[in-house]
């Protein structure tokens, strides 16, 4: 296997320790500990190592899937590791859909051949007869994550299903990353993948939508034959989930609507914040579900990474286009507390204005 730089970590990894304002993480500011229960009792290994049943049944009951369909994973990344070295071969063809988080791409692209549907600026919007002209043969898997990330596009209940049609007609499964859908308003959220017949994987966590990404807590479900082949996988990687993970977990789950409906309203107020900041610096972007922003990059500005660089300077820490393959755009965080995102806009006020008068 071989694996390529993951961009963004690198990037965040040599801006984000010391920045007073980050803006580069993509999920909602983390949740107090105090809000819950954290004595686990004993620190062993979850038994049996796929999660507790009772759990599993209970979050597998949304996908109408069974607990033997649902693997609890160490956040949303893994189970998207696990559910593409379950479903790919070295001969294997998978067809994902870009730009989207590094993972969807990178690590299919590890195992087997990738074609890369990539999404049009400035709406984003998914055109099924371009996965269409990209399935072969020997494609076992097609992968989105619904909504995407960087963009904040949802891909409409019309368009995944022609894309789930299409996977099902090929013999492949269709992956869905859906870890921002518990973000999305009730009015615009599409049917979970897995949910959608034999054919569908999705996974999620607590990370983005629940604002627990300390957790490591996340979750595959699909197929049992593709979710016991994770299962096997998993024995290699981190054999269980996290104890401390589950016990936390299954407290959030149970306190789903009142955790999601505050920060949703959160995301929503800080988003409104940051198009006033899109419309005042005359930028553009597709209005976003989810807690991440794809702005165009200020006129004054060489390049997505010479923006960031400048920003980096100021204090404020994005995610650079280039990361993305789309170096004429800027990823930015929305999800964090309103002072810190009211100050990093200030900051980005003042370094564009900065260049545009220099």
């Amino acid at each position: 296997m071989d694996i390529e730089p993951f961009a963004l970590e690198r990037w965040l990894a040599e801006h984000e320790h010391e920045a007073p304002v980050n803006l580069g993480d993509s999920g909602v500011r983390p949740l107090e500990a105090a809000r819950f229960d954290t004595d686990p009792g004993r620190l062993g290994y979850v038994i049996p190592t796929n999660g507790d049943p009772d759990l599993r049944a209970s979050v597998a009951d949304r996908y109408d899937r069974g607990a033997d369909e649902l693997l609890f994973t160490c956040g949303t990344q893994e189970a998207n590791l696990l559910a593409v070295l379950a479903t790919l071969e070295r001969d294997s063809h998978a067809v994902c859909v870009t730009p989207t988080y590094q993972s969807l791409h990178s690590l299919p692209a590890a195992v087997a051949e990738v074609t890369r549907v990539e999404l049009a600026a400035p709406e984003w919007r998914l055109d099924p007869d371009d996965v269409a002209e990209a399935i072969r043969s020997d494609t076992d898997l097609v992968v989105l994550n619904n909504p995407n990330n960087p963009t904040g596009r949802i891909h409409p209940q019309e368009t995944v299903d022609a894309v789930y049609d299409l996977a099902a007609a090929a013999d492949a499964y269709l992956l869905s990353d859906e870890v921002y859908r518990p973000l999305a308003e009730s009015d615009e959220r599409v049917e979970p993948v897995a949910s959608m017949g034999p054919h569908g994987l999705s996974t999620c966590g607590l990370s983005k939508g629940w604002g627990l990404p300390g957790l490591r807590f996340g979750w595959l479900a699909g197929p049992e034959e593709v979710v016991t082949a994770a299962w096997e996988w998993k024995d290699y990687t981190t054999i269980s989930p996290s104890a401390f993970g589950q016990h936390v977990g299954r407290q959030a789950i149970e306190r789903e609507d009142e955790l999601l409906a505050e920060n949703r309203a959160h995301v929503r107020r800080n988003r409104d914040l940051l198009d006033a900041f899109v419309d005042e610096y005359g930028l553009d972007w597709h209005l976003p579900a989810g807690a991440t922003g794809f702005l165009t990059v200020p006129e004054a500005f060489e390049s997505s990474e010479d923006f960031c660089r400048a920003l980096a300077d100021e204090g404020v820490v994005v995610a650079p286009g280039e990361t993305f393959d789309r170096p004429e755009y800027v990823r930015v965080g929305f999800g964090a507390d309103r002072a810190t995102l009211s100050d990093g806009l200030d900051r980005m006020g003042r370094v564009v204005e900065d260049r545009r008068s220099g």
